[in-house]
């Protein structure tokens, strides 16, 4: 059986910091939102940030993005495309981050306290490596 191929999309590696840009305010949303108990707002951010954030260590790194419409592809294209130590490890935290993403847009609930803090925690474990990888 082949590998299932990736939709992608050539991007100028310079542009990376628009992705970072994105990812930081997504970041800064979702504490805003952790502050005021509101935890879909949480999550959602979470989400968001996770993948700007994926997107700008994928453009910095390889010159790509994903463009496919299951953001769970991200995962696969980041642990073939970037090549450090940690990726591996940092590509099953972004895989728990995105497994909420159905939870908190389209489940008839609201997402918790607990689990707006349990995907906080892994959002500020990518993010900060992220931009520690982009400097």
């Amino acid at each position: 059986m082949s590998a299932k191929k990736t939709n992608t999309k050539g991007i100028q590696r310079s542009e990376y910091k628009t992705y970072l840009k994105k990812a930081g305010e997504f970041y800064d949303t979702m504490l805003q939102a952790e502050e005021r108990g509101r935890g879909n707002a949480v999550g959602l951010n979470a989400v968001h940030c996770a993948i700007s954030s994926a997107d700008a260590i994928l453009v910095f790194y390889a010159g790509i993005r994903s463009t496919s419409a299951d953001h769970r592809s991200v995962i696969d294209l980041l642990s073939s495309s970037v090549d450090l130590p940690e990726v591996k490890s940092k590509c099953g935290t972004l895989r728990k981050i995105l497994a909420k993403k159905n939870i908190i847009e389209y489940e008839n609930r609201d997402f918790t306290r607990k689990e707006a803090l349990e995907i906080l925690k892994l959002t500020e474990r990518f993010y900060t490596w992220v931009v520690s990888r982009l400097k």
